[in-house]
């Protein structure tokens, strides 16, 4: 019989649906968010609860069997909310603990792959939001955008837009998963937000962002529209490396 370790979603709680596997020594199972449980009379089912303190255990427990790259690596593959990431992550875990040698770089075996793989895919996701983010000027004077990548990357974000826009405060909400990052000049937290639906509707600019800010957008569109030269157009290059489901949040894209 299959037991079935229901989670909270956090990685957190992944890594004490790890300890408890080793604590119980369940050898077949399946790891599913608690959204995403669909009840069934064939398989067992375990509520795991989130621990810091056995999640920290197992994280530390596998700095001596696999390098902190290999560490990162995980985490990556686990924001990409893959459906059955979470089997592959304990997957590859019980690996290393089982290995004398360090396993991260046997891609010979196909769990070990499939993380690279995604982890690749999750990394392009990352760079691209670093990319295409697109920020305007509230009326409060913050920095506000809206993105809403495939893969949760926005905690992978967070150092790259504190280091590069370090004077000015502002906010990176996904809209896709309802949170976002703010900072305050000082820190970076992770909020919570009420998002009208109409921020980012061009006609609703006033309502949000500055009078500044407008001009700056259609100046900014202007731009991008006169220096596009129309000869030269090739838009199957140009989507390939700026896809359509970024546009509706590229102010140039908004003229």
């Amino acid at each position: 019989m299959k037991t079935i370790l229901i989670y909270d979603g956090s990685f957190e709680g992944l890594l004490s649906t790890v300890f408890y596997i080793y604590e119980y020594q369940i050898d077949q199972f399946s790891v599913v968010k608690t959204e995403e449980y669909v009840a069934n009379f064939f398989d067992k089912k375990e509520e795991i609860i989130s621990n810091s303190n056995k999640a920290n255990r197992v994280w530390k427990a596998l700095s001596t069997k696999i390098s902190a790259n290999a560490k990162r690596k995980l985490y990556k593959a686990f924001l990409s909310e893959l459906p059955g990431i979470e089997n592959k992550i304990c997957h590859f875990i019980q690996l290393a603990f089982a290995s004398k040698y360090k396993i991260e770089k046997d891609f010979s075996n196909p769990t070990i792959l499939e993380i690279s793989k995604v982890v690749k895919m999750v990394d392009r996701e990352k760079h691209r939001m670093d990319a295409f983010v697109r920020f305007r000027q509230t009326k409060d004077n913050i920095y506000f955008a809206t993105i809403e990548p495939d893969f949760n990357v926005l905690p992978l974000n967070s150092d790259h837009f504190r280091e590069r826009y370090a004077d000015q405060k502002w906010i990176i909400y996904d809209v896709k998963r309802k949170y976002g990052l703010f900072y305050n000049l000082n820190t970076v937290t992770t909020i919570t937000l009420e998002i009208d639906e109409a921020i980012n509707n061009k006609q609703n600019e006033l309502t949000f962002f500055s009078d500044t800010e407008v001009e700056f957008q259609q100046l900014w569109g202007n731009y991008f529209e006169h220096t596009n030269i129309k000869s030269r157009k090739n838009t199957s290059l140009h989507i390939k490396h700026v896809p359509k489901r970024y546009w509706k949040y590229l102010t140039e894209k908004k003229n």
